[in-house]
């Protein structure tokens, strides 16, 4: 089969969404599929086209940047010209030339799979307003248009302002998740290096972003160091320079550096150190605040780790605990929330303890590739019929 994956943003840019496709990318190649990822070139460095694990990347150049969104003029064109060498299009939202894809695949009577990785919430002002309803309308024209919608769980599914409009084409198909545990002579080296010898010992992946919820973690500290004097909070994940954060970085500067050596930011990680990272944390944390967070793959991670989490009572964030049992589900936006939760984690750690083969396999990105392709056989057989 012939597959093209369309999306803004690919690697090396870090994202749950880009993780996710290139997991699912990588998966499907090695399955002997052709598969071809169309991305914006998001960094001009980059080149327009490459082959990465087996997988052909084709990036259309970027003419103007609006906040995280960009212009690609020439992202149409090269999708029709890229689909009369495919069998399928999925493309993954947010997106909003999503709609105008899907209408160049069914020119070509291809099938158009839509995969829907969240909401999209703007800051609140007048502009933003007017472009948060602009978005919803084109992503309402993709959701119309296509085949078949594809979410991460039903939970997130029927919160959703969009998805609860397409029940009738909603797939559910679990996100592919991948995390080796490392030797423990790593870990303990790692835990060394960054000073973090003494427990607890909380993480937090994730790009430092408004949505993540950072202020609560901030603010829950100060009441968790008097039960737990030694805690430290380890960052990992994009937080200088984030596109569209340097507010919101500005705004925690001073209270981050007020917790001193309580607090350290490490960067981003590759995987093998993201695998060092979580199996020396004690427990993760997902404060998410609102609907641009839909499921939490950094949750899995950890757990594949022996990591327990305490995540945001959110649609769909809530389910990776829900469905393994590890960890605790909190309020989203309360400080005294997160702290209970991490209190209530790390005083008994051995209640969210899971064989590690049990988490496996409810996030395989083996098995995540073969719901894809059923559904892609299936669709190609419908159209073709």
């Amino acid at each position: 089969m012939r597959i093209l994956l369309a999306l803004y943003y690919y690697r090396p840019h870090m994202s749950g969404l880009t993780i996710y496709v290139e997991r699912l990318a990588a998966a499907l190649a090695r399955r002997d599929h052709t598969v071809t990822v169309l991305a914006t070139q998001h960094d001009a460095t980059l080149p327009r086209e490459e082959w990465a694990d087996g997988v052909r990347i084709v990036r259309v150049p970027v003419v103007l940047r609006v906040g995280k969104g960009v212009l690609a003029p020439t992202l149409g064109p090269t999708a029709s010209r890229l689909l009369r060498e495919h069998d399928v299009l999925s493309i993954h939202l947010p997106n909003v030339d999503a709609a105008g894809l899907t209408i160049r695949g069914h020119r070509q009577n291809k099938p158009v799979i839509l995969t829907y990785h969240c909401d999209l919430m703007l800051p609140r002002s007048p502009v933003s307003a007017i472009l948060d309803q602009v978005i919803f309308m084109a992503h309402y024209a993709a959701a119309r248009l296509a085949d078949k919608i594809v979410a991460y769980t039903h939970d997130y599914a029927t919160n959703s302002r969009l998805l609860a409009r397409f029940a009738d084409k909603l797939e559910v198909i679990s996100p592919p998740v991948v995390m080796p545990v490392p030797p423990a002579a790593d870990v303990a080296a790692f835990k060394a290096a960054v000073g973090a010898d003494e427990r607890p010992v909380i993480g937090m992946a994730a790009r430092f972003a408004t949505e993540k919820g950072v202020e609560y973690l901030v603010a829950a500290l100060p009441r968790l160091l008097a039960r737990f004097p030694h805690a430290k909070v380890l960052f990992a994940g994009p937080y200088k320079d984030v596109l569209g954060e340097q507010a919101y970085r500005q705004r925690l500067r001073e209270p981050i550096a007020e917790l001193g050596r309580r607090w350290k930011f490490l960067g981003q990680l590759d995987q093998r150190r993201l695998s060092v990272f979580y199996s020396a944390c004690d427990v993760l944390v997902v404060p998410s605040l609102n609907p641009t967070e839909s499921f939490g793959l950094v949750q899995v991670e950890a757990m594949l780790c022996g990591t327990p989490a305490v995540a945001s009572n959110l649609p769909g964030v809530r389910q990776p605990i829900k469905m393994t049992g590890m960890g605790e589900v909190v309020e989203p936006g309360s400080a005294a929330a997160l702290c209970e939760g991490l209190e209530r984690v790390l005083a008994h750690p051995q209640r969210y303890m899971r064989p590690q083969p049990e988490v496996e396999a409810l996030f395989d990105p083996e098995r995540t590739a073969d719901a894809y392709l059923e559904l892609f056989e299936r669709e190609i057989a419908r159209r073709s019929g």
